[in-house]
């Protein structure tokens, strides 16, 4: 069973606090740890700060103008008519699961997500696959609306189009909801910062939450020894692989000489002139200091380092 809450006449911040309410299909990967573009970490920040983002970048553009266009095509290619819900949804049994669903589908038992993909990552939807954070976004989706079936539909822009059928998973779907109440109700009810998972976005995250050190502030580091030293060995396996690396492309570059181009039935290899133009920063600041101070940028960041006590 669900509630449904009419988004008809709402405007976009309206619907952006609304999502801050709930578990959305497109934050599902994140919470476990399968998008490569966000974190759980990312989606704790967004659903507890008080700051509402209106992201407005040309990618969701596009995703947004094209949906309808997705919709036709997926018509055109199955015979199944879709119609729009103007709702969101949100789960009576788990009322932190919310849903804004692309399409329901006419006749089935079923829904439309509606995506657009770089032609950059048509690989990724190659063989009959699917990125798997939009997989778990579906099943999402299915928790939901209780829906049995959950199309996902694609334009690779400037390529092809593609779509897939996915089906009621009892399993999967069990397990997903349970990652999510864990989320939500102990680290986003309780505003308790999820782990992190070595990715970019728990970067940002901590960059944003912790951006300025206290001055001379110092803390005892308790329980961290045995990660650390893990640490040292991991960067020791990184510096001998990097020095294989460099050992191998010194190799082929002698084999290629002066020329630009070298091929085999299973490498393509450039070693082409690359000319670029740098300003010198250092010489500007000592001839033209006023200049420098103009035109210079201070950045602000914080430098982690490990040193042996």
């Amino acid at each position: 069973m669900v509630d449904k809450i009419a988004l008809t006449g709402s405007s976009n911040r309206e619907w952006l606090r609304l999502r801050k309410s709930g578990i959305g299909g497109s934050d599902a990967g994140a919470v476990c740890g399968m998008n490569p573009y966000s974190s759980a970490m990312k989606v704790f920040k967004e659903k507890t700060s008080e700051e509402i983002e209106e992201l407005d970048n040309e990618a969701l553009r596009i995703g947004h103008d094209l949906e309808d266009y997705v919709a036709q095509r997926f018509t055109e290619a199955t015979g199944l008519k879709v119609r729009k819900s103007n709702f969101m949804y949100r789960s009576k049994e788990h009322p932190f699961m919310i849903a804004d669903v692309d399409r329901f589908v006419i006749g089935e038992d079923a829904g439309l997500e509606c995506k657009t993909a770089s032609a950059y990552h048509a690989d990724k939807w190659a063989d009959g696959n699917i990125p798997l954070h939009y997989v778990l976004q579906c099943y999402h989706y299915m928790a939901v609306t209780g829906k049995k079936l959950w199309y996902i539909a694609a334009v690779i822009l400037g390529r092809e189009f593609t779509y897939r059928r996915l089906e009621w998973d009892d399993g999967l779907i069990g397990r997903l909801v349970a990652i999510e109440d864990d989320f939500w109700n102990n680290h986003v009810a309780k505003g308790i910062i999820p782990p992190p998972d070595g990715s970019k976005a728990c970067d940002e995250v901590l960059e944003q939450y912790f951006h300025t050190a206290r001055k001379a502030s110092a803390i005892k580091l308790v329980g961290f020894d045995e990660k650390l030293r893990r640490r040292e060995e991991i960067l020791g396996f990184i510096s001998e692989l990097q020095e294989e690396q460099k050992q191998i492309e010194q190799e082929v570059k002698l084999f290629m000489q002066d020329n630009e181009l070298a091929s085999s039935e299973a490498f393509r290899v450039s070693w082409k002139n690359i000319d670029s133009t740098k300003l010198d920063a250092k010489r500007i600041k000592e001839e033209m200091p006023e200049l420098y101070a103009d035109y210079g940028k201070v950045s602000h960041s914080r430098r982690f380092e490990v040193k042996a006590a």
